[in-house]
Formats: structure tokens, C-alpha cells, sequence
């Protein structure tokens, strides 16, 4: 019964996520491409300015220091940035073979756009609360459309999957590795991850914050580091290992072969599923920040989808095509990962794995908490059932590194393509805000301002919570 109910499952959801949903987020992604005018492109200089500016923690209008955008931006990429790196790139790479890159760059350039619109709406539309601010899809369907329905639809579906199931899968991968790399028995990795998982998430926004700040950096950098240390270590072949990316996208023998459509979908897929942008999860850590104008925290949240697929994306496959394991018949997923690392640093290698996998998928259970948290604000700001939403998230996450997972891993794929239309669709529908809101932003970095975002900036702008009025009224009219 469980095979049979796995495989409807696994059938709907290929269906869903394959063609609805990838068709979605490809097609919007080049209309907020043009519409935007290749904000990825043009404003990238400006992100990286924006996101160094973003380190230090801003007053909002009370005089209390908040979430600073570096955090935001910390907290969102701790959530996507996973086990799927690491995993999920190998087997795009082992499926779909090296042209698989290549389209996976593609996507990740045309995803930056989506992630830019709707992190700069989550800004717009976000409210106040104890903490500082909170917000997300849920908040700019109800204010922006008006359409409350929606928002309470995708906030249940956000806070059971990415809160609940996304956090016992990650779980599972960590008890798993551990269990493999050091022989330490689930048991003991259950109580200690679930204990650690309490402390920072009772602690709220601000100590998620903080933990994701001192995690993100680290984890990344340290990956980045060793992945170019196989690139160093192999320079001589580096130019034909992208040679070979380019040429399995396009070549005539994987024409012939249909593998040209394998890299593609396997890209195509990993690069899209890997970074979010579209599905309307970073938003939720977009919006906590307190910035000077919402496109500032619209352009750093684009960066983490470079910084996922472009760089740690990247750094798996690059290591993975190197090695040549990818050729071996029977090895995929995250042994490929291990093995291809193992071939090229030592024996070290799969320990080093393992400690990346426990601050990789640490760092999502906390980050996928805190979707949950903001969202159960939304449905309910009842701190009785911030309390039972804790708790819950620690019994799963203990209950992940003692289960078998993957029947509710296939269902959280199918309601998280469910969560994702929701999401674009009213993303299409408002995307000619955070359009206006860009040329506000551009026109006052053209007057050599820095810019600062008021509700009368864009005329007809309306149920906005956390922009005042200026004293100047420059009106921008939404077209």
C-alpha cells in the first residue's frame, strides 16, 4: 500500500513540478528579466555595495535596532542552502550528465529577477511586530490583492512544509551521515540536534539572526575553499571541464542521444528547486530587515540565489566532474558527493562532508523554522500557538533522525509546487510595484541620494503598514 501511495504521489508530483511549475517560474522569469531591464546585470555593483552596507544593524522608526539586511539575507540562504547542494547537484550532474551546468547557471540568472520582485514586495507590504518586522507572500496577498484567502492557503502549506517536513528530512540527512561517518548511533544525534534545535528557535527572530549570521559565512566559505582547492589542484584541467559543460548542453552526440533534453531538465529543475526564487519562502526572511528603501533588501535577497546556484551549486559539480565519478554506474546523490571529494583530498574528504552536511541542513532547519513562525504569526498571533508550533517543529526534527522519510519528502514536493503557483501568481499580478519602487530607486541614486522609500513614492500605493509619508510628496504612478 505504501509503494502504491508513494508512486501517486511521485506521479503528481512529477507532473506538477515539471511542467506547471517549472513553466511558470521560466516564463515569469524572463518577463521580470525585461521588465526590470536585467536588474541582475545592471545592479549588480550596487548589490554588493548594498550588501556590505547591510552588516550593521538600522534603527527602524521607533528607535530600536533590528534585524540588519545582512541577516535577513543570512537567514534565507541558511534555509535554501542544503543538503541539496551538496546531494541534489551531483545527481542532476549524474542524471543529466555536465551539460546539467550549464543550464542550472542559466536558470539561476533568470531566477535572480523573480527573487528581486518578490523580496522587494515582501519589503513594501511587511508590519511591525515585537521584534521588529515580519512578512512575506501571505502578507502582500492579503494587503496588495485583497485576497486573504490566499494568504491563509500558503501560509498553512509553508508552516507544515518547510516548518514540519523540510526539517525532519534535514534531520534524517544528518543522523544518516553521522551515522556513516562516525559511527555515532542515531539515538544520540535525535537528542542532541533537537536540543540544539530548541534553543536557538525559542529564542526568536534575534537569535535565529545571529546564529545564521556566524553559521552561513563559515559553512560557505569553508565549502568554497576546498572546492577550490580541487580547481587549484587540477588547473591544468579546468578549461576542458568546462569545455565539457558547454559542449554536453549543446553537442550534437548528447542532440542525438536526447541528452541534451536530460541536462536541461535536470538544470533546469536543480537550479530553480535549489535557490527558491518564485516559491515565496525568502521572502518571509526578506521582510524582517530594516532598510532605508525596499529594493535595498530586493537586490541583496538576489544575491543569495547567485550565491546558492552560481557559487555552492557550482563548487559540488565542478568537484564532481573533476574526479570523473560521475560515470560510475550505481553512485549518486550525496555518496557521489563523498566519493568525488574522497578522489581528490584524501580520506578526510567524506568526514569533511558529513561536518558540511551538519551545518548545511542546521542551518535550513532553523531558517525553514522561521518561515513557519512568520507565517503562524499571520494565521494566528497567539503566542499559545507559537508555543505548540515550536514543540511540534522539535518532535519532528527528532523524529527525522529516527524515520525513514521519503513518502513525506514526495508529499512536501507536491504541496511546496502547490505553496509556489500560489506565490506567482500573485507575484505576476503585482509585479508593476516593485517595478516602480525600482525606478524610485534608480532615479534617487541618479540625483546622488541614498535612497529612502516612502509610501507616496508610488502613487496609488495602498494598506502599506511601515513606509511613511514624505515631507516632499514625489509621486511615481504604477503602470
Amino acid at each position: 500500500m505504501t509503494e502504491i501511495l508513494n508512486s501517486l504521489i511521485s506521479m503528481g508530483n512529477t507532473v506538477l513540478w515539471s511542467y506547471v511549475l517549472i513553466g511558470m517560474l521560466l516564463v515569469l522569469g524572463v518577463y521580470f528579466t525585461f521588465r526590470t531591464k536585467f536588474v541582475q546585470v545592471k545592479l549588480l555593483g550596487e548589490t554588493i555595495k548594498v550588501l556590505g552596507q547591510g552588516r550593521s544593524s538600522v534603527e527602524n522608526e521607533d528607535g530600536e535596532k533590528g534585524v540588519s539586511a545582512f541577516q535577513a539575507f543570512c537567514i534565507s540562504v541558511a534555509s535554501h542552502v542544503g543538503t541539496g547542494n551538496l546531494a541534489g547537484v551531483a545527481m542532476a550532474v549524474a542524471v543529466g550528465g555536465p551539460g546539467a551546468v550549464f543550464w542550472m547557471w542559466v536558470i539561476a540568472l533568470i531566477g535572480a529577477a523573480t527573487s528581486f520582485v518578490e523580496n522587494t514586495l515582501a519589503q513594501i507590504y511587511k508590519v511591525k511586530d515585537v521584534n521588529g518586522y515580519r512578512g512575506g507572500p501571505a502578507y502582500y496577498m492579503e494587503k496588495a490583492l485583497g485576497q486573504k484567502w490566499m494568504g491563509l492557503t500558503f501560509s498553512i502549506i509553508i508552516t507544515i512544509v518547510f516548518g514540519l517536513v523540510f526539517n525532519s528530512v534535514q534531520a534524517n540527512t544528518i543522523s544518516a551521515a553521522f551515522e556513516t561517518a562516525f559511527g555515532i548511533d542515531k539515538l544520540y544525534v535525535g537528542v542532541g540536534l533537537t536540543v540544539l534545535t530548541c534553543l536557538v528557535i525559542f529564542g526568536g527572530i534575534k537569535r535565529i539572526a545571529k546564529v545564521a549570521e556566524m553559521i552561513v559565512p563559515v559553512m560557505a566559505t569553508a565549502y568554497v575553499l576546498v572546492a577550490l582547492f580541487v580547481l587549484a589542484k587540477n588547473i591544468s584541467i579546468v578549461p576542458e571541464t568546462l569545455k565539457l559543460i558547454i559542449t554536453s548542453a549543446f553537442g550534437f552526440k548528447q542532440a542525438v542521444g536526447g541528452g541534451i533534453g536530460a541536462a536541461m531538465m535536470q538544470g533546469i529543475k536543480r537550479g530553480l528547486f535549489s535557490n527558491e526564487a518564485g516559491m515565496g519562502s525568502a521572502p518571509n526572511a526578506g521582510a524582517t530587515s530594516t532598510v532605508s528603501h525596499p529594493v535595498k533588501q530586493g537586490l541583496i535577497q538576489m544575491f543569495g540565489v547567485f550565491v546558492d546556484t552560481i557559487i555552492i551549486c557550482t563548487a559540488t559539480a565542478m568537484v564532481v566532474l573533476i574526479s570523473g565519478e560521475y560515470a560510475t554506474e550505481g553512485l549518486t546523490g550525496i555518496q557521489l558527493t563523498q566519493t568525488a571529494l574522497s578522489s581528490q583530498v584524501g580520506a578526510w574528504g567524506s568526514t569533511f562532508i558529513a561536518a558540511c552536511i551538519l551545518l548545511f541542513a542546521f542551518s535550513s532547519i532553523i531558517g525553514n523554522y522561521y518561515y513557519g513562525e512568520s507565517n503562524i504569526e499571520f494565521l494566528n498571533g497567539n503566542k499559545t500557538w507559537l508555543l505548540i508550533f515550536r514543540i511540534s517543529v522539535a518532535g519532528m526534527v527528532f523524529w527525522g533522525t529516527q524515520s525513514a522519510v521519503a513518502i513525506v519528502w514526495n508529499m512536501a514536493d507536491l504541496f511546496m509546487g502547490v505553496m509556489a503557483v500560489i506565490n506567482l501568481i500573485a507575484i505576476a499580478m503585482l509585479g508593476k510595484i516593485a517595478f516602480a519602487a525600482l525606478e524610485d530607486y534608480i532615479k534617487q541614486k541618479k540625483e546622488g541620494k541614498d535612497p529612502v522609500f516612502h509610501v507616496d513614492n508610488i502613487e496609488g500605493l495602498k494598506n502599506v503598514e511601515c513606509w511613511g509619508i514624505s515631507k516632499k510628496i514625489n509621486t511615481k504612478k504604477v503602470v
